[in-house]
């Protein structure tokens, strides 16, 4: 299993303001595409600095506050799966995950509170 993406995510129902400090703070929008769920959609905005350094923002309605987890993009899923429930996480889910035409993805919560956004790019 390779590690593609390793940044902070930050979820938000004001993800406008998140992203408005980060520009200041002199990272560029690269990316936003739309996901729908079966809930809601969930727009992420994946900004970039000079530096290399990325942050991902997404637009989350009703959310209370703010949460941050670190979002972690691998080439097996299945396999990362397996390592992070070895390590006691636990899918927020239960077992279910988010599955649409290009990721299949799942949050996963540590012992001590800290998640992970669990993503595998489908690549046709």
């Amino acid at each position: 299993m390779k590690i593609t993406t390793f940044d902070p995510l930050i979820t938000s129902a004001k993800a406008d303001e998140a992203i408005k400090l980060f520009e200041e703070l002199g990272f560029k929008k690269t990316h936003t595409p739309t996901t729908a769920l079966e809930t809601t959609d969930v727009t992420s905005t994946r900004m970039k600095d000079e530096n290399g350094f990325h942050v991902d923002i997404a637009q989350w309605d009703g959310l209370p506050q703010d949460i941050t987890l670190i979002r972690m993009n691998v080439d097996n899923f299945d396999e990362a799966y397996e390592i992070l429930i070895k390590h006691g996480f636990k899918n927020n889910r239960g077992d279910g995950t988010i599955n649409t035409k290009s990721v299949k993805a799942a949050t996963m919560i540590s012992p001590s509170g800290f998640m992970i956004s669990l993503i595998e790019h489908i690549k046709k």
